[in-house]
């Protein structure tokens, strides 16, 4: 059992305390061993000495004049009523002020939460344009909001007032945030800074406040030549100058993304073995693509100077890569109501409703993720001898179509 011993000292009055300078160790009274320390530098402090646990032990209660002598004699009656009901009030206040730390620890601002959770994550994100989308919409649409608010504290009512105004007129922007703010929150949640179900969440929480985004946001595709119309166009195209013509040409006849493209290297083509590998980190899966390239595709490249210095086969004229406006500006010099992206739309339509290829060569051609589980897990090739006849079929049709009727056979594709 803790015991509370110590004599009584003659109460000590305000004035007669402020007059206490010399160093030493003065018992004020009004409370049992209670004692103003003055240091030999002048300091003064309050010190309650008792019998804690069968041991003496001093325990300090704050500053002079800081803490009054009425303040010091509370917190001695406080500390002693803790002896008297068998605790230590020394290691009740570290515990107290560890908890706090840790407490404290835990604060998070979502503002912080948001920029821990994109260090995080983005070395595992294909490029920096990635990191600038989710610095952004968070700047731009949540941080007014949320940016100071502790992460503990922020709940459902927090995420609509952010999503609500843009839900209808941004919808495809709202969707993306919305699901920018939980995964920041859920980071924040596995962390320890928060606990509960994530107000950001979609199913059962958010989705019986908001229209679902499908049912709102009109699609909107990338604009693209009719197929009858790609003739005419691939015309005009070769008899454009630059470097981004000869990209755009190069995207056409490969029906790849324009960063793709863009990133190309010479490293990466092997002329003999007609293909082109597309390294992971540079594909929108994050596998390496293998394109086979047409005979125009290799005529384009072999008319294509190698510059000194750079290993990229279409190089902006100060080195690196082109720009990714550099295709669309090339298209707005012709007057050509389509994007970059819209030809592998247009190849896409081409495959469909010309030809008898096959649906999933095609989408093997766009390198498009398999959405079927079970058949991602059975599709061990990639159909290259396959893709490597319907891209000579595109390469024939793209430079003197066939009627609106005519279909390309498989059996054709093969002769």
């Amino acid at each position: 059992m803790v015991k509370s011993m110590a004599r009584k000292a003659p109460e000590l009055g305000p004035l007669a305390v402020s007059r206490l300078k010399e160093p030493g160790l003065y018992a004020v009274g009004g409370v049992s061993g209670l004692y103003l320390q003055v240091l030999p530098s002048g300091g003064r402090s309050w010190v309650l000495r008792a019998m804690i646990g069968g041991r003496r032990r001093d325990m300090g209660l704050g500053g002079f004049p800081d803490v009054t002598l009425a303040g010091a004699r509370e917190a001695a009656r406080r500390a002693r009523e803790k002896i008297d009901d068998g605790i230590d009030p020394i290691e009740d206040r570290k515990a107290r002020k560890s908890a706090l730390r840790a407490e404290t620890a835990k604060v998070i601002t979502f503002e912080d939460a948001a920029k821990a959770y994109i260090a995080a994550h983005e070395d595992g994100w294909r490029n920096t344009k990635h990191r600038q989308q989710w610095e952004n919409t968070l700047a731009t649409y949540a941080f007014p909001k949320l940016a100071k608010l502790s992460v503990r504290d922020i709940e459902g009512v927090h995420v609509m007032s952010v999503l609500e105004p843009i839900w209808k007129d941004r919808t495809e922007t709202a969707t993306r945030l919305r699901g920018r703010i939980e995964r920041v929150l859920g980071w924040a949640t596995a962390r320890g800074h928060r606990d509960g179900l994530n107000p950001a969440r979609w199913r059962d929480h958010l989705d019986q406040q908001l229209a679902a985004p499908g049912k709102i946001a009109k699609a909107v595709h990338h604009a693209a030549l009719p197929a009858e119309s790609m003739a005419s166009f691939l015309s005009d195209l070769r008899r454009a100058e630059g470097m981004g013509a000869r990209a755009l040409e190069f995207v056409i006849l490969t029906a790849a993304r324009s960063g793709e493209v863009r990133g190309a290297k010479w490293s990466e083509i092997d002329l003999i073995e007609k293909v082109w590998t597309v390294p992971g980190d540079r594909m929108k899966a994050g596998k390496e693509h293998r394109v086979p390239l047409s005979q125009p595709a290799l005529d384009l490249l072999a008319a294509l100077p190698k510059i000194a210095g750079t290993d990229f086969v279409f190089p902006a004229p100060r080195g690196g890569p082109l720009s990714d406006m550099t295709l669309t500006a090339v298209l707005r010099r012709m007057k050509v109501p389509a994007t970059a992206h819209g030809f592998r739309s247009t190849f896409r339509d081409w495959a469909a409703e010309r030809t008898n290829y096959p649906r999933d060569v095609a989408e093997m051609a766009l390198a498009h993720t398999i959405g079927d589980k079970v058949e991602a897990a059975y599709r061990r090739g990639d159909l290259f001898a396959k893709r490597t006849r319907m891209m000579a079929d595109w390469a024939k049709f793209i430079e003197k179509p066939v009627a609106s009727a005519d279909i390309v056979s498989i059996t054709a594709a093969r002769a």
